[in-house]
């Protein structure tokens, strides 16, 4: 099952990247919060604070909010989204 369908990004999620050191994942509505933190964790080798979830129709939005050991900003330069 893949965790991490894909990274989104508009201007809002940005300032979140910049200012709360957030990034947000798009997610199967089964996954639960502590997948997405072992994902993330594994994935990107960094550590997760806290993942909240917003769901909508069929598809979960992620919101992961890294330590502060980990900038954001970091992980979404080699994604490609910065």
């Amino acid at each position: 099952m893949v965790i991490l369908e894909k990274v989104k990004s508009t201007e809002k999620i940005v300032r979140q990247i910049e200012a709360d050191n957030v990034l947000v994942f798009v997610v199967d509505r089964a996954v639960t919060k502590e997948m997405v933190k072992k994902e993330v964790e594994a994935v990107f080798d960094v550590k997760v604070s806290k993942v909240r979830t917003h769901t909508m129709k069929n598809k979960k939005l992620a919101y992961v909010k890294l330590n502060t050991d980990y900038p954001a900003v970091d992980v979404a330069t080699k994604l490609g989204i910065m």
